[in-house]
């Protein structure tokens, strides 16, 4: 580890643009501050970019640092760091546009609108029980899955016109069942 004062030194020295003092300073630095940016990056392709911006900061900074009791080598660390960071933050896709977020909204009901439903298609389930069970079988058949009179009078063997009575006359028992 490079002794503290010498740290100070070396950053004094860059502050007046001495480039001897500010490659001594990366020799003596650049594994430790290069290890923190390694540890929040963890790419070492992102962290080798995140130091050499960090050493910008510090050559442009150094004029403003002033020990002040701080450690040299904290104030190198801290923009180190902060450099990490801001790289890792500048990694994560930027927020969506709000309106975008109107594509992705569930059209289906809410909560409460899917208990309603929940319920009528229980009240129709008992309704549908009431009826006869051959009858039940064709009104389920015509409005739920598509059938045609003639398919529904060949699969149940009757007339098309006995078919046509037995589905209306279920739709109004039906109907009468549900204004319950």
């Amino acid at each position: 580890m490079p002794d503290a004062d010498d740290i100070e030194k070396l950053i004094e020295r860059c502050s007046l643009g001495d480039r001897a003092a500010f490659r001594a300073l990366y020799d003596r630095t650049s594994a430790k501050l290069f290890g923190i940016c390694l540890r929040v990056l963890k790419d070492r392709g992102d962290a080798q970019e995140a130091l050499q911006e960090a050493y910008v900061k510090i050559w442009r900074g150094s004029q403003a640092f002033a020990a002040n009791g701080h450690s040299p080598m904290g104030w190198l660390v801290v923009i180190t760091r902060n450099q990490a960071i801001d790289r890792l933050r500048a990694r994560r896709p930027e927020a969506a546009d709000i309106d975008e977020a109107l594509d992705l909204a569930d059209d289906g009901p809410d909560p409460e609108g899917a208990a309603v439903i929940a319920g009528e298609n229980r009240r129709l389930a008992d309704c549908l029980d009431e009826l006869e069970a051959k009858r039940a079988d064709a009104v389920r058949s015509a409005y739920m899955e598509g059938f045609s009179y003639r398919e529904l009078a060949e699969r149940h063997d009757v007339p098309i016109n006995t078919m046509r009575t037995w589905l209306r006359r279920s739709l109004m028992k039906l109907k009468a069942c549900l204004e319950r």
